[in-house]
Parts: structure tokens; C-alpha cells; sequence
């Protein structure tokens, strides 16, 4: 995009923000909130940003507006923000309580989509109870205290939502009221339930490590133990400083954070992980170090146009985008992303602000994730997941387009990862960092659970299939600056293979400059090279530069998409190749030269996970 046709930023709100300093994150807030006040109802209680729509009904999409926005403004203000009108939050509060109100919001029930806003409600009337509370009488507060008991009783979803009781539970016991404080402990407990070790949870009984962990788990935990305190408080504190360097090495050294799963369209509020570690006090790495990976990824996001023309948030992540949004997902869901906003809450000289901002340390050499079944690199301008073990199951295909969220076999922070637009159309297929299988040569499968998955030391492997008859055994590890992909695959009949690499931004004029030949794919922009070279030992793959469908993947509108594609005979074939993507320099010009094409040795992979095979922590849990 060209900033001296359209200097207003274009669609980037915090353009021109250096998002240095505490001053400079409120600023950030500020022009984020006060464009959505301009869709506040005449009540208070409720806010529509657009005409789409959620799986749930319009009244609590409605109250999500008016909730999420606490998440930023109740921080903001318990650390001296002048600027927020307190007083059409309070009005709507007790509106929305009101089932007298024409903007009653609707009782809650169980599992209810009502019980995910009010753990903000809850929060916020903990932190400026001054601003939301004092200033209703007592005819208002009556039925504010009856909606949140009510809230506060019911079911919530077997997952991070049992986090919300608690955060309801507190906002009763900071105004004073009673509730049943057994129903608090009972789910404290059972998310007990949900720990691996290491600082890793699961979302709950299923085979999910995703952001959810650092930005739900590691949020509500640490926020819990600082303001409410009890049993469990030293437990969500040393938790968020176990896995403190795990997650550091899920941000790039300059800012992004990895892409991975469900609900991107909450774009930053992984920052507030690093809130949260702020607010507890836990200086599980250095303060400069904190500080670092929270403002890179904020002015990360300074650079996206993530932003209407309004200056509202739209579902999407790097840009508006419905394509890879959630059935949960109202217009109003992307201001979840104000959890980034909770260190506001801290002064000045809290170590946090005061520390000077370090740079991101050396990263030299793969991290094992164990408990997430990852194996992370961190090449300049990245952080690279290879993923195994946390596919969707059969039983557990809720998640829209799920397994292209989790089943992938790499994902990126700088280049995000592709949805697929269109399953009959191979084609135009995208399968960054995928392998599809099509038996005519239009519509296609890919990896969507695994049957197996293992981890052996550095190496992941899992066995799945595309077609009920068709068996495929994949290897992934890192050998250098690039990953390798190996593929058994056993079939009973023909078939097309498509693979791709990583999908990189698409620069405007026509495709050029690439090389696609026989055995590799090789893109090469100005700002990035992306590459997939052929390493199998006997069926040699054409390499394809793809042009992807526009709006598919989440960084990016346009991309290119290296590929490989070939036909198998049936029987047992071995695909292999090298994949390697990052910002375009000499280095890696020549790293890409340098890979030697040479097969990988399959009777080594197998005997590693002979020997060290071990059950990836996700896989032990039933489905």
C-alpha cells in the first residue's frame, strides 16, 4: 500500500505511535475505544459494530460489545486514565441487568454465551468499583447483583470458561454481596485437571494447546492470584513463570507472535500474557526482557491494517477478513484483543515500565515443546512451530476449519497460515505447510488427526489418513536454517499430491522473478523468499509458484505459495522435501543454494523414534 496517496494511516490506527512507553499503550487504547462509542445504545448496555452475525443471539453479541471493552478501559482507569466517561458503562450495566430494561440483555444460561462477557463485568468491578459501582443507587445494584449470582450458578463450558465463575465470584465479593463461594472451588479444581506440567494446560478435555494457554489460562490465573488471592494463587503464579520461556519463544525477535489455532481475530491479546506477569510481579525473564516482547508485538501490530475506515476493530487478523472467523465470532468479539492492555493498570515505576527495553536474546537452536507437541525456530523476523499431536478429531470438528488451524505442519508469526477457500477446486488449492492427496484431481484431503504422534527428542512424527484407505507416516525436524518433511504413504490406487510451503506476501504487478522447475518451487520478492525443495529418493515433484485465492490467508490479502505437485502409483511411495521461508538477504539466498538435495535417511527417522518415542502430552487425553 502506497502511505503518500492515503496518509491517514490506512486502516492503521496507531500509525505514527511509537509504542515505547506506558503513555504511548494508552494512547493505543484510547484511539482503539473511542471510535466503538459512537455505537453505544442510548442505554449503556449495548454495542453492534456490524450486521454480521454469531451462532448466538443478537442481545448477548450485543452485551459482548459492551463487556469486552472493560478489558482495556478498567486497567486504563485503576492506573490514571483521565479520559473514559464512566458514566454510560455504569447506566449500562445496570441496564443490561434489568429485565425491565428494553436493553436487558437476557437471563444467562447454561454454558451461555452471557457467562464469557460478565468474567469482564466481574474484573471490572473489582478494579474501579468507584467508577462502575458507586455510582449506581441501590435500586439499580439489586438487580446487578441478582445477574451476576444467576450468572455465577450455571454450567460453563468444560475448558478456559471455568476460569469465568471465578471472575464473577470476585466481582460479587468486591461489592460486597453474597454468593456461593463452594462453586468457585469446585472449578478451581477441576481445572486442575486441565495441567500437564511445565506451565502447560490443555483447553479443556481435548487435544488443544493453542493461544489459549498464554492469553486464558495464563491470564485469568495470574489476574486471580493477584486480585483475589486464595489456595490456588501460588500455583497460577509459579505456572506463568514455568512456561514464561516457552511462550517467548512463540514471538518473533521483531514482534509477531505465532499463528496457530483458533480465534485470531483476538489479534494482540496474547501481549497480555506479558500483562499478566507484569501485574503479579513475576519476573520469570528479565524486566527489559518482559517489557521487549510486549511492545515489539504491539508496534508489530501498529504496522497492520487492522482497522475499518471507523477505526473499528473487524473480525480478522491482519486485516478484515470472515474467511477464517469462528462460528463464535460477533463483531464485536475481535476487543477481546484489550487484555493487552492490563500492565495500565501498573504506575510508572512499576519494573515493568521503569526497565529499559531489552532486545530479543539469541535464539541459536530449536526449542522442544513437548507438553504442545511443537518443535520451535527462531529464524531472524520469525517464529516457526512444527506441530504434531494436537489435530481435531473426528468427534471434534466444531472449530470452522479446524484442521487447516491446527493440523498444518509448520506455522509462522511473520507469515501466519492460509484457510482454503475452496475444497473442490485442487487447482486453486493453497496448502501452505500441507499435504493434499486428491483421487481425481479436483476435490482434495489433507491431514486433519492423527491416528499416532509421537516426539523423539528433536523429531516429530504421527501416522494419519487422508482417505480411510490411504496411510500416510510423516516425519518433521528442523537440519539447520530450514525444516524437512518426510511422507510414507501407502494407497491402494492412484493419486494426485499437492504440497506447499509458506505463503508469503504477494507484491503488486504481475508474478515474476520465481523459479518453479522440476523438484523445487522458489519465490523470491523483495521483502521474502519462500522455498520447497525436493527431496525424494525416486518420485520427483514439479515445483509450482501458486497464486493463492485473495483474502486466505491471515497476514496477508495476496499471496504465493511455493508448491510441489505429482502423481503416485499405487502401492508404497516416500515424498520428502526441505522448506525453508524468512525475510528476503544474501544469507538466505545462499542458505537456499546450499541445501543439499540429497534423501532424507527414513531407517535413521525410524530408528530415533524406535529408541526415544514418547507420547506427546496432548495424546493422552481422550477425545
Amino acid at each position: 500500500m502506497n502511505d503518500t496517496i492515503f496518509p491517514h494511516g490506512l486502516f492503521r490506527p496507531w500509525s505514527g505511535n511509537p509504542l515505547r512507553s506506558r503513555a504511548d499503550v494508552e494512547q493505543a487504547l484510547r484511539v482503539l475505544a473511542e471510535p466503538v462509542e459512537r455505537y453505544r445504545s442510548a442505554g449503556g448496555a449495548r454495542l453492534r459494530l456490524s450486521a454480521t452475525a454469531a451462532h448466538f443471539d443478537q442481545a448477548p453479541a450485543d452485551m459482548e460489545g459492551y463487556a469486552r471493552l472493560l478489558w482495556g478501559l478498567a486497567p486504563a482507569q485503576a492506573g490514571g486514565a483521565d479520559w473514559i466517561d464512566w458514566g454510560p458503562i455504569a447506566r449500562g450495566l445496570a441496564h443490561g441487568c434489568d429485565p425491565d430494561h428494553p436493553e436487558f440483555w437476557g437471563w444467562p444460561g447454561q454454558v451461555d454465551q452471557r457467562l464469557v462477557e460478565l468474567a469482564a463485568i466481574g474484573f471490572a468491578l473489582r478494579l474501579v468499583p468507584d467508577k462502575l459501582w458507586e455510582p449506581l443507587d441501590a435500586r439499580a445494584r439489586s438487580p446487578v447483583v441478582d445477574y451476576l449470582r444467576r450468572g455465577h450458578a450455571c454450567d460453563f463450558a468444560d475448558n478456559n470458561w471455568k476460569f469465568f465463575r471465578l471472575m464473577i465470584g470476585m466481582g460479587l465479593a468486591s461489592v460486597g454481596a453474597d454468593y456461593d463461594r463452594s462453586l468457585d472451588e469446585r472449578y478451581a479444581q477441576e481445572i486442575e485437571a486441565f495441567y500437564f506440567g511445565d506451565g502447560w494446560y490443555s483447553d479443556g478435555n481435548v487435544r488443544r494447546a493453542d493461544h489459549y494457554i498464554p492469553f486464558a489460562f495464563h491470564f485469568y490465573g495470574p489476574l486471580l492470584a493477584a486480585l483475589r488471592g486464595g489456595s490456588h494463587a501460588d500455583a497460577y503464579r509459579e505456572r506463568a513463570r514455568l512456561i514464561a520461556p516457552d511462550i517467548a519463544r512463540w514471538f518473533a525477535d521483531d514482534g509477531p507472535a505465532l499463528a496457530f489455532g483458533r480465534s485470531m481475530t483476538y489479534r494482540f491479546a496474547i501481549a497480555g500474557f506479558w500483562g499478566a506477569l507484569a501485574l503479579i510481579g513475576e519476573e520469570a525473564l528479565p524486566w527489559g526482557q518482559i517489557k521487549g516482547f510486549y511492545l515489539r508485538n504491539l508496534r508489530w501490530w501498529a504496522q497492520r491494517p487492522m482497522a475499518e475506515r471507523d477505526g473499528i476493530l473487524p473480525v480478522g487478523y491482519g486485516y478484515s477478513d470472515l474467511h477464517m472467523c469462528e462460528s463464535y465470532n460477533s463483531p464485536q468479539s475481535p476487543y477481546w484483543a484489550f487484555k493487552a492492555f492490563l500492565p495500565l493498570a501498573l504506575p510508572e515505576a512499576h519494573p515493568f515500565w521503569a526497565a529499559e527495553e531489552e532486545a530479543c536474546p539469541p535464539r541459536p537452536e530449536p526449542a522442544v515443546l513437548p507438553h504442545a507437541g511443537m518443535v520451535m525456530a527462531n529464524p531472524p523476523g520469525d517464529a516457526v512451530a512444527l506441530v504434531c499431536g494436537q489435530q481435531t478429531e473426528p468427534t471434534n470438528r466444531w472449530a470452522r476449519l479446524g484442521a487447516q488451524k491446527y493440523a498444518k505442519f509448520a506455522y509462522s508469526a511473520r507469515y501466519g497460515f492460509s484457510v482454503e477457500s475452496d475444497p473442490l477446486r485442487l487447482s486453486e488449492a493453497v496448502l501452505d505447510n500441507m499435504i493434499g492427496f486428491s483421487s481425481d484431481g479436483q476435490h482434495y484431503r489433507f491431514r486433519e488427526y492423527n491416528e499416532e504422534a509421537l516426539l523423539a527428542d528433536d523429531l516429530l512424527f504421527a501416522r494419519w489418513r487422508p482417505y480411510s484407505d490411504v496411510a500416510v507416516e510423516s516425519w518433521l525436524y528442523w537440519q539447520d536454517d530450514h525444516h524437512v518433511r518426510v511422507h510414507r504413504i501407502t494407497t491402494p490406487r492412484r493419486l494426485v499430491t499437492v504440497e506447499g510451503g509458506f505463503a508469503v506476501p504477494r507484491p503488486p504487478g504481475p508474478v515474476e522473478g520465481h523459479r518453479a522447475v522440476p523438484g523445487e518451487a522458489i519465490i523470491r520478492t523483495s521483502a521474502d523468499l519462500s522455498a520447497l525443495l525436493d527431496l525424494s529418493p525416486s518420485l520427483r515433484r514439479d515445483g509450482k509458484a501458486q497464486i493463492a485465492p485473495p483474502n486466505t490467508n491471515l497476514v496477508a490479502p495476496k499471496t504465493l505459495v511455493p508448491q510441489l505437485a505429482g502423481e503416485l502409483p499405487e502401492g508404497v511411495s516416500v515424498l520428502a522435501c526441505a522448506v525453508i521461508a524468512g525475510p528476503r538477504s544474501a544469507a538466505l539466498d545462499a542458505s537456499v543454494e546450499a541445501i543439499r538435495l540429497l534423501p532424507p535417511d527414513l531407517a535413521r527417522l525410524e530408528g530415533k523414534v524406535a529408541r526415544l518415542r514418547r507420547p506427546i502430552s496432548l495424546m493422552r487425553r481422550p477425545g
